[in-house]
């Protein structure tokens, strides 16, 4: 498969051919002062040109802003365009440039499918809390502003990248992935989410970058406009001439800033110290979102080339369980052949690792994912949905604590998935801000406990309770458990179970679908249709096939017991990823 891969800019175009199996640039180039010299059509003429010896697969497109309804890559057609168009507001250097390049590609080959990868996707999914501004909502709400963050394929990729080099699933770590160049960007990737970002609703706050301010005091651009200057002009100065450049006051080029700062000069210290700062600042941050860390991943030209911002931002960090190589750090030296290079001791709770970011062939991934997925047949096959209430489930241990030392679980009736049973047996959840009774005990006895409940209760008990799957409860919410027989304090356990469905093996192979890959649900047929996103495929030969949700995704759609779905595929980022339209029986 060879997918040609565009980003389209107001003034070039870069292209590549990428083998996106074999991690491979068959071809790759750049055009230079496009809409100066010549139009986007006549660049996209030459990319042809170069491109003639290659059978081409398909062509996917960086897009900067998905706005709200992109959360995954879409095939193009008009009503994508239409939808990046009502973008254009949210990234007008960005957007218009990409539709450019878009119908260009769209005129030279009309008979390959073409993809739109956005930049915005992998933070789509933001929880309300990360992606909201404190402002009043109905005014957000008018015009679009929420954090989107961008970046998101550079994300996306070092993260997967890192995960394989430390030799854990990407679903079992908490990373703070730094993209460190011009553009400059933090995620907090937990369990392979994007949970936190450093950009919001353009590419303007967060980090210093090369030109721009990063995080600024809206009172501070108030008062520049007070001053006197208009809109236009405090744009460009917070866009163009800040940042490392206008700290500096010679560009932006940190190799510059670098030598001048070496040399004495003040102005140039400050941006260095500036610039890491506010790196190390988020690094703490999200590490404390996501209770815990398990590695710093550092890419872009910065992180992937500088040895002294690294030290500076990787330093000091002992307190997060990060131990800093130095000599390693100092032998980093990245290519096509080694793209991850470790500068954490080998005895380090924390790894840090600097990744060679290849968003090329990310986009590739995801064009040819969307392409495969044009020939999928659909299975219709009937899925039940069951909504599971709060409860427990308890090592023996702690079982004793709260029942006493010779009790032992009491059946009170099987549930659907096989071995598993509900108990007689009951505690109370107890928060910083109320109780709940009558909690049930769902058995047999685990090997940790695991409290869940949904969001009311979370709300109830006054506790902040992540979104995990079930069994990863490292760095959850505290609770305390209360029984008949005594009380017993979790420093952690508590969650709000991530919505999934148990399958076979046999079942995944006949939904094409395979361990953690992540569904929509879209509930129909009732009076309150809604769509799921992020539902979670388990697969296990001792599952029944069910999808679970929690009683506030129930009461969300007004489902009535025995209701049932069918899987329905739509393109997707990686993987599988579709679509399940629930419906009611129809009453005997």
């Amino acid at each position: 498969m060879q997918i040609l891969v565009l980003n389209t800019g107001s003034s070039s175009v870069k292209y590549q051919i990428v083998d996106p199996e074999r991690a491979t640039a068959l071809l790759e180039g750049q055009l230079e002062r496009v809409g100066e010299a010549q139009s986007h059509l006549e660049a996209f003429e030459q990319v042809a040109g170069a491109a003639r010896k290659h059978e081409l697969t398909a062509v996917g497109h960086r897009v900067v802003h998905g706005g709200e309804r992109f959360s995954a890559p879409a095939l193009i057609d008009d009503s994508v365009i239409a939808a990046i168009e009502a973008c254009v507001p949210l990234a007008p250097l960005h957007n218009p440039s990409n539709l450019a390049g878009i119908r260009a590609a769209r005129r030279l080959w009309p008979g390959l499918p073409q993809v739109a990868v956005f930049d915005t996707a992998f933070h789509a999914k933001l929880p309300r809390r990360a992606r909201t501004y404190a402002i009043p909502p109905a005014l957000a709400a008018e015009h679009g502003i929420r954090r989107y963050g961008f970046h998101g394929t550079s994300h996306a990729y070092v993260a997967e990248r890192a995960a394989r080099a430390l030799e854990r699933p990407l679903g079992e770590l908490r990373l703070v992935t730094l993209h460190l160049g011009n553009g400059a960007s933090a995620c907090a990737v937990e369990y392979g989410h994007s949970t936190e970002t450093s950009m919001g609703m353009t590419p303007l706050e967060g980090l210093v970058m090369g030109t721009r301010a990063g995080d600024l005091d809206p009172g501070a651009v108030l008062a520049l406009l007070r001053s006197g200057l208009d809109v236009d002009a405090v744009d460009r100065i917070l866009n163009h001439e800040s940042g490392l450049a206008g700290l500096g006051g010679v560009g932006m080029d940190l190799r510059d800033i670098e030598a001048r700062a070496a040399e004495g000069d003040d102005r140039c210290r400050l941006a260095i110290s500036v610039f890491s700062h506010r790196v190390k600042k988020y690094v703490g941050a999200y590490a404390a979102t996501m209770g815990g860390l398990d590695a710093i991943v550092l890419t872009g030209g910065i992180g992937e080339n500088s040895v002294s911002m690294r030290r500076r931002i990787l330093q000091r960090l002992d307190f997060l369980g990060l131990s800093f190589d130095e000599d390693r750090n100092r032998s980093v030296r990245l290519d096509s052949t080694t793209d991850v290079a470790r500068v954490s001791r080998d005895a380090s709770r924390v790894a840090a690792l600097v990744v060679n970011t290849n968003e090329e062939r990310m986009i590739a991934l995801e064009t040819a994912a969307i392409v495969a997925e044009r020939t999928r047949v659909d299975n219709p096959a009937p899925i039940p949905i069951a909504v599971s209430a709060r409860h427990v489930h308890l090592d023996a241990e702690t079982f004793a604590k709260l029942f006493g030392p010779s009790a032992t679980p009491t059946h009170y009736r099987d549930l659907s998935q096989p071995g598993q049973f509900a108990c007689e047996e009951q505690v109370s959840l107890i928060g910083p801000r109320g109780r709940l009774e009558r909690v049930r005990f769902l058995g047999p006895f685990r090997s940790a406990n695991q409290v869940e409940i949904s969001r009311t209760d979370e709300f109830l008990l006054g506790v902040d309770a992540p979104v995990r799957d079930s069994g990863k409860t490292r760095g959850s919410a505290p609770v305390t458990l209360e029984g008949p027989a005594g009380t017993v304090r979790l420093s952690e356990g508590l969650i709000c179970a991530k919505r999934h469905i148990h399958m076979t093996p046999a079942d995944a192979a006949a939904y094409h679908v395979s361990d953690g890959d992540e569904v929509e649900v879209a509930i129909s047929g009732g009076p309150r249709e809604l769509v799921f996103g992020g539902v979670l495929i388990r697969v296990s030969p001792n599952y029944r096939l069910e999808m679970h949700i929690d009683t506030d995704e129930g009461n969300a759609a007004e489902l009535d017991r025995g209701a049932e779905g069918a899987l329905v595929y739509t393109p997707a980022t990686s993987g599988a990823t579709a679509s399940l339209r629930a419906r009611r029986r129809t009453p005997e």
